[in-house]
Parts: structure tokens; sequence; C-alpha cells
């Protein structure tokens, strides 16, 4: 274990580095620097790695170099007993992934868990996410949203089932080949009605936004679909006998403090529960009384 100023044992640091989803351009100064000072690397693929700091001209670890090991879903659970060695003996570690942020259907969950037991320092670098850079171009709502990875394999119809009433926008991971019969099942589950986004390619050269409803988007898709995908999917929403006026006059003016129009905060209210926009202008004007 190494040694601190005052003689004292230290352990090491967990950093988890993110890093850019397809444009280099979009690597922090941060980022290079720390994997030119690091000492060990552990990457979901080597070889990725060394590309990456080759066309970003970073020498991993600087003259002395960086011991660098593999880090994916198949060692994960060996990999992470000898990276905690490392930290507890007082080695710094980085841990990146392809792209994105470790940790986020990638891995880095289990030594992030196994470092916050033990108290070890856990930090990032924070770095470009598929996941909010999707969210924000898809122009779907962005207030409250959740995140759900690779939908599974196996029983996907009553995994989509338990979601359908799910309110807040949700954003998705799809490979390629499979997106079609995704967006089909999604269709079938939330309506083919459902506003929806496909985002490929995001930040590259090809990016592509694709918006409509999941049947719509469903129809476009089983032509082909190539690229790294991400699908964002608009909440349900409420059912107009389910919001109080309360909730409507609330609603309106928790739009107007974040700086929105009192007219467009009542046609977003009324559009998102379904009940008419009169009826929210008059209750927000006191025209009617709240029951």
């Amino acid at each position: 274990m190494v040694e601190g100023e005052a003689g004292a044992r230290r352990v090491g640091t967990l950093t988890l580095a993110g890093l850019p989803i397809g444009n280099l351009e979009d690597a922090p100064p941060r980022l290079l620097r720390a994997l030119g000072e690091a000492r060990v690397i552990a990457a979901e693929d080597t070889r990725r790695l060394r590309q990456f700091a080759s066309r970003a001209d970073v020498r991993l670890g600087g003259a002395e170099g960086a011991r660098v090991v593999s880090y994916y879903d198949a060692n994960e659970g060996r990999r992470t007993d000898e990276l905690l060695t490392d930290l507890r003996e007082g080695r710094d570690v980085i841990v990146v992934t392809d792209a994105g942020m470790p940790g986020v259907s990638d891995p880095g969950y289990r030594l992030a868990a196994a470092c916050a037991e033990e108290d070890i320092t856990v930090t990032a670098i924070p770095g470009p996410s598929a996941v909010t850079t999707a969210l924000v171009v898809s122009g779907l709502p962005t207030d409250r949203f959740c995140f759900e990875g690779f939908p599974p394999r196996k029983g996907l119809p009553g995994y989509l089932a338990d979601l359908a009433a799910e309110r807040r926008t949700m954003v998705f991971f799809e490979s390629p080949h499979r997106v079609a019969a995704t967006l089909e099942a999604m269709a079938a589950a939330f309506g083919a009605d459902r506003r929806a986004a496909v985002c490929r390619e995001l930040t590259k050269t090809y990016e592509e936004v694709r918006r409509g409803g999941l049947g719509e988007l469903a129809a476009w898709a089983a032509e082909g679909v190539r690229g790294e995908v991400s699908v964002v999917v608009e909440g349900a929403r409420r059912r107009a006998e389910e919001t109080t006026d309360a909730e409507l006059v609330g609603s309106v003016a928790a739009l107007e403090e974040e700086g929105v129009r009192r007219k467009e905060a009542i046609t977003r209210v009324a559009k998102e529960t379904g009940v008419p926009k009169r009826r929210v202008y008059d209750l927000v004007h006191g025209i009617v009384a709240a029951e």
C-alpha cells in the first residue's frame, strides 16, 4: 500500500471516465490529461481504447506507461477483485468503456458498488451520454424521464406491458437488427400513436433522429436500421378523469415559474392531460370554481 505525505497508508481512488459516444472532439481536456497520467486503466475493449488514445494523441500513462487491462461482462467478476486489490494497495484506477459512461449499461457498476462498501473514494470524469443526448434531441418531454437500458430478448411483451402506464419519458438502447421488432412490440403495448424518436449514430457523421408514432417508426425500421441506436418513448398521458382541477392549476403555475408564458402553459397542460383547453383556461383565470 502506498504511503501518504505523513507516512499514513492510503488507498487508491476509482475514477469512472466517460468517453465520447462518437465525436472525438467531445473529449474534455480533463479526460485526456487523466489518461495521460494513469497507472491502471480498466477498459471494456483495450484495442478500442488504444485506438481512441492514438486519435486523441494521448500516450496512456505518459512516459512510464499505464497498465491497461480488459474489463467487460465476461470477466467483470474476476477483474473486479483484482482492481479492488490495486485500490487497496494505493493504486488509482480509471475505468472506461467503448463510449459513454461506465456503469450505464456497461461495466463499472459492480466495482463502484464494491468500492462504496469499503469506503474507497469513487469519482467521475463526466462525459457525453447517449441517454441524455437522445433525450434532448427527441423533442419529447425532458422534465421527468427514466432509463430502461436494453429491453429483454425474452418476455418482451410482458416487460413492455408493465411500462405501459409509465408517465415519464423512457429511454432505451437497442441493437440495430432488433429495432424493428422492438418498435412493433412497443406499438402493441403502448399504442401505435404513442410519440417516440429513434436516434442513431448520435454525434457522428451520419447522425439521424427519426420522430413519429411507434407504429410509423416500426414500419420505417422494417427496411433496416444501422449504427448505434437509442429509442425515446413518450410517457403515458394521464386521462382527463384522473386529473383534479387543483392539479391542472398547479401544473400551469409550475410551468409559469419555469418561464413559460401562461398561454403556452395552458396549451401544454391541456394537451398532456387531455382536458379541454377552455376548461384549463377557465380554471386558471377563476372563471369557474375548482371542484
